[in-house]
């Protein structure tokens, strides 16, 4: 199957601003609500903007970054055996690297997919393996069933807008930073996107927390500045 259909075949729209207000209703107080309904209103239109965007690329083009993104993370990571990997199954155009996840788990790289077991919650991750089970999660994104939770030693995530400072622009449910601020020992994180989708600040939030380093496959690797 194409790689436009598996991203149109049984996803979701991305969820509204209103998911990212929730966060302040979990445990983030001292925050100015009204700054941070207009952040999330911003967040909200540069989000549909960049994926918008990204959309507008050629599979062909979409491809060759995911490759120069993929040689990238082998040199970053150079992946062995025993190695817990999370990374994800793409969708709204976002670059697809199942084809390296094949690979990894021929290596005996473990690679494990995000799960959301509770709305509002900070996620799990289950292994995946080419032959796993798998069900609908929450936008419809097929996660594992039956196989052992694990805690990844990386983490790689998929990014809608990103900042000089790594912080994320996701699509606005909080998961990964939810998840991020629970995970111990913490993993390296490392968020990928389009070349086009940085932006001078994401307004980070209490809440937010930014990755160690982005990939795009263009601009090479963006680490956080000191």
């Amino acid at each position: 199957m194409a790689e436009d259909d598996d991203i149109k075949t049984g996803f979701a729209s991305p969820p509204c601003y209103a998911h990212e207000l929730e966060l302040f209703d979990n445990g983030y107080m001292g925050v100015d609500v009204q700054a941070a309904l207009d952040v999330a209103r911003w967040r909200k239109a540069k989000r549909d903007e960049l994926i918008a965007a990204r959309l507008k690329f050629s599979v062909k083009d979409r491809r060759a970054l995911a490759q120069e993104i993929t040689e990238e993370l082998e040199r970053i990571l150079t992946p062995k055996a025993g190695m817990i990997l999370s990374l994800y199954w793409p969708m709204k155009a976002e670059f697809d690297l199942r084809s390296w996840m094949k690979k990894l788990v021929e290596k005996g790289v473990r690679i494990a997919l995000p799960v959301v077991r509770e709305k509002a919650h900070p996620m799990i991750f289950r292994e995946w393996k080419p032959d796993a089970e798998m069900e609908p999660g929450i936008w419809q994104i097929p996660t594992p069933v039956n196989t052992d939770e694990v805690t990844p030693h990386v983490v790689i995530a998929p990014l809608v807008g990103f900042d000089k400072d790594c912080y994320r622009l996701g699509y606005g449910g909080g998961y990964f930073d939810r998840t991020l601020a629970v995970l111990k020992p913490r993993p390296k994180v490392i968020g990928i996107g389009y070349p086009d989708s940085r932006l001078s600040s994401i307004f980070p939030q209490p809440h937010d927390i930014p990755m160690d380093m982005i990939v795009t496959g263009r601009e090479g690797v963006i680490s956080r500045e000191p």
